[in-house]
């Protein structure tokens, strides 16, 4: 095996120039600060260069959230399990980020017609947050989408064995899929 000794010497300088975090985010993986989770697959993060990111998960779908008084009063049943799984979706979410002192680790893999970065999004201990919601019942795998999703095999596995032992969403007869429910109210 023959080392190419000019390209490591050019990735060290490099790394010596730039910095290793600057790199990272360059390449599109990179630890970032969470400024905001909105709901169960979007959240806003903050670079190392302080430029605020909108963030879309990769792979996953999670139940929509009330945005509205009408919406946070209403009686239908199908609104209050979308919502209230919704809700629990963005507090796991809450609750992994807070673990990890605020910190998110991306792997970028498109942009969305928001101008959101689809993303993976880790925590730093490698813990894979779509994998978790999707194990948990708080998301499903979003199959029109999946050109985005690197870890594809990960998020279907935890799909199944979700669906296996009705956990969350799967064990709720009055469930809607995020994206039927969007659809329904227009």
């Amino acid at each position: 095996m023959k080392i190419n000794v000019k390209l490591i010497a050019v990735i060290l300088v490099g790394f010596n120039l730039v910095g290793c975090q600057l790199l990272l985010d360059i390449f599109g993986v990179g630890s970032y600060t969470v400024k905001r989770v909105a709901d169960g697959d979007t959240m806003t993060v903050v670079d190392s260069s302080g430029n605020e990111v909108k963030v879309r998960f990769a792979c996953v779908d999670a139940p929509e959230i009330p945005h509205t008084v009408a919406e946070k009063k209403s009686r239908k049943l199908v609104n209050k399990s979308q919502f209230s799984w919704g809700l629990l979706a963005k507090e796991r979410v809450e609750n992994l980020v807070e673990k990890a002192k605020n910190r998110v680790v991306l792997t970028i893999t498109d942009t969305d017609q928001y101008g959101r970065q689809i993303s993976e999004v880790r925590l730093p201990d490698g813990t894979f947050i779509q994998e978790v919601l999707v194990r948990e019942g708080l998301a499903e795998v979003y199959r029109d989408y999946l050109q985005n999703c690197p870890s594809l095999e990960i998020v279907e596995a935890a799909e199944v064995a979700a669906k296996q032992s009705k956990k969350g969403l799967w064990g709720d007869s009055r469930y809607v899929s995020p994206w039927e429910f969007r659809r329904l109210q227009k």
